[in-house]
């Protein structure tokens, strides 16, 4: 026993080990294009070259960088906001042991600790291209020999990195979460990198923090949905379901988002909602039983497992969205005691054999939410069905609990809009503002969402990353409660070096990476949605102080990023982004 509990030990040991190395050293792929040959990048002097650089570009890792060289800069922020930088290092010859480090910014007596910054470098990873004009990014990508694929930076990594290649350029990402109690100021301090057998180099970092407050995370309005999936971690990791060690993985992972602000725990009450069109599957969180007497027994153990991490531990106490009772195919799993099988149902909405299935669950489902404290936040949530079938299910849900909350990503249908607590509605199909103000008035939420459908904006690995930032405030502008997207973490098979997937556009099934690696993607949505705040922050200050012209102003900067105004103007998206912020710092 003694024996078998020391191997149980050394085993764990090794697999952190490996997990730590995984982490940490990992080789990048190369795409096979041509870039800058051996006598461009002589031409590069022998020490390390480093510079500020722009947010909104992605640097090709093995062209010489073309930017003019930057020692300092000075990024502006609330109290409270996290905002972000980008270096840029490249060098001639190739390079060991990087280490970047930021120093305590110093305004005076007061400080921004460096514990408050995170530098890192950025990796590279593989992407491909967009769909021709007027295609979908959605279908058939399975042929990668059909796509133009190159490497692209996106992956935020750590400030350490073991090797970085002869003729080749790195990026290096810095946030800045600014404290919610700083005094207002310029803040200085200094950004260094180091390299075994090279003089460290340095560029200054200035931080204007402004006289206003963003609230936490957790208390920001803006309703943020991504879509988080559990089975991808695990069998990314190895490790199994539900296990210490898959809880362990996830727990840094989840905060990130909660620190995004996200408000809603993806969970799934039925095996295999969307059949298998992610590389990790869905299953359901319920084991369903039907007894020898015909009668049904649920057992909620994962469930509650899950709910509960996600609720206690991670923070997003918000909506807890139950996916689904319309799923892609039509048949339903239950073990079945008699035969000691798994058997399916096949069932549509509105058939007598639909209504029992789910009707007894439900029932059962709304008295353990109850006995939990959980039935007031929880929703039997659908995505992109038919009317016909909405109104069968709605009916069946009904029946069972009147009160059931009923979510809905898809068309809008005046038909059963009273009785979507939730309704999310596709980019280019923008509901009517008084719509939205009556849902909102009663209580309802309603948000756009984006998925491999829409061109622009997205979060692609091939999207301009000012994209990302953009699509946060376009809620606000059609005056939606804020954005869904399908995909949090629906990692393909090797995420960290290639984001291409058989059927959709690169970088659609996820925007973060695996050991809680952000992304500039996922960065630059966060300051989306600050920004989004910001705008519902100082609308209501400036209306209350009578302010008409910042008023004006704030709305002349919103209007390229409602529905009618980005179809009127012709301005790159890093431009309206900036040319908001401007007038957000002011």
């Amino acid at each position: 026993m003694r024996r078998l509990l020391l191997l149980t030990i050394l085993l764990s040991v090794v697999a952190v080990v490996n997990a730590q190395r995984e982490r940490e050293v990992y080789e990048e792929r190369t795409d096979g294009k041509s870039y800058d040959g051996v006598e461009v990048w002589n031409r590069v002097p022998a020490t390390l070259q480093l510079s500020w650089a722009s947010v909104d570009e992605r640097y090709a890792k093995l062209n010489v960088p073309t930017l003019k060289k930057q020692m300092a800069i000075r990024l502006k922020g609330w109290k409270g906001e996290r905002v972000n930088a980008q270096a840029l290092l490249w060098t001639r010859d190739e390079l060991r042991d990087l280490q970047v480090k930021v120093s305590d910014l110093r305004c005076g007596r007061n400080i921004i600790p460096s514990s408050a910054i995170k530098p890192a470098f950025v990796r590279y990873v593989m992407t491909d291209e967009p769909s021709a004009k007027g295609k979908s990014n959605c279908g058939d990508r399975s042929n990668k020999a059909e796509w133009d694929s190159s490497m692209v930076a996106d992956v935020i990594d750590a400030p350490t990195l073991h090797r970085v290649q002869a003729a080749s350029a790195r990026p290096i990402w810095v946030n800045v979460w600014i404290p919610s109690d700083a005094v207002p100021g310029i803040y200085q301090g200094k950004l260094t990198v180091s390299a075994a057998g090279n003089p460290s180099q340095e560029l200054r970092l200035q931080v204007e923090v402004r006289n206003h407050t963003l609230p936490s995370p957790k208390d920001w309005h803006y309703h943020l949905d991504l879509w988080q999936n559990p089975y991808a971690v695990a069998r990314y990791h190895g490790v199994p379901l539900w296990s210490k060690e898959h809880f362990d993985l996830m727990r840094p992972l989840m905060r990130m988002l909660a620190d995004a602000g996200q408000k809603a725990i993806t969970t799934t009450i039925m095996d295999r909602p969307w059949n298998a069109q992610t590389e990790d599957p869905y299953y359901s969180m319920v084991f369903r039983m039907k007894k020898m007497d015909g009668t049904w027994s649920f057992d909620y153990t994962v469930f509650d497992k899950w709910v509960s991490f996600m609720i206690d531990e991670i923070g997003i106490d918000g909506l807890i969205s139950c996916y689904t009772m319309i799923p892609w195919a039509l048949k339903f799993d239950y073990f079945d005691q008699a035969s000691n099988s798994v058997k399916y149902i096949h069932a549509k909405p509105g058939e007598p054999a639909y209504a029992e299935y789910w009707g007894s669950f439900l029932k059962d489902f709304a008295a353990h939410l109850r006995k939990k404290g959980w039935f007031e936040r929880t929703a039997i949530s659908m995505d992109e069905r038919a009317l016909p079938d909405m109104q069968a299910a709605i009916k069946v849900i009904r029946d069972a609990d009147k009160d059931f909350k009923i979510t809905l990503a898809g068309n809008y249908h005046a038909e059963i809009a009273d009785d979507l607590h939730y309704l999310s509605v596709p980019f280019a199909n923008p509901m009517d503002s008084s719509i939205i103000e009556a849902r909102r008035k009663a209580g309802k939420l309603t948000t756009y969402y984006i998925c491999c459908t829409e061109h622009f904006p997205n979060t692609f690995t091939f999207s301009e990353p000012a994209e990302a930032a953009w699509a946060p405030v376009h809620a606000l502008a059609q005056d939606y409660d804020g954005m869904l997207r399908w995909a949090y973490n629906s990692w393909v098979a090797d995420p960290l070096n290639d984001s291409r997937f058989r059927t959709w556009a690169a970088g659609d099934c996820y925007i973060v990476y695996p050991f809680a690696r952000s992304s500039i993607r996922f960065e630059r949505l966060i300051e989306g949605i600050q920004n989004a705040e910001k705008v519902r922050l100082l609308r209501k200050e400036w209306t209350a102080k009578g302010d008409t012209k910042r008023l004006r102003q704030l709305e002349e900067a919103m209007k390229p990023y409602g529905w009618n105004g980005l179809k009127a103007t012709q301005a790159p998206t890093r431009d309206m982004v900036r040319r908001l912020e401007q007038v957000l710092n002011q």
